[in-house]
């Protein structure tokens, strides 16, 4: 599974992507932002108010209870604003 990263949850963690196997017991993408957070110190930083946090399954915009089914790639953001 690609994780890819935006904006500051970008600069926490330092990466732009990554390539992740979770466990079978990660089903949804807030596990799945739980399990990364265990992963780093960055991952822990970026992640430890998920109400700061959006996400994306395959290119869809989603709630972090959404599952991931056989999600190849999830997108992890802030909220996005714009003029």
């Amino acid at each position: 599974m690609r994780i890819l990263y935006f904006a500051w949850v970008r600069e926490r963690i330092g990466v732009a992507d990554e390539e992740v196997s979770p466990p079978s017991g990660v089903t949804t993408v807030a596990a799945l932002i739980d399990w990364l957070g265990g992963t780093s110190a960055g991952h822990a930083q970026a992640f430890a108010d998920r109400g700061r946090l959006r996400a994306a399954v395959d290119g869809d915009f989603v709630g972090l209870d959404a599952p991931l089914g056989a999600a190849r790639e999830v997108a992890i953001f802030p909220p996005v604003t714009g003029g």
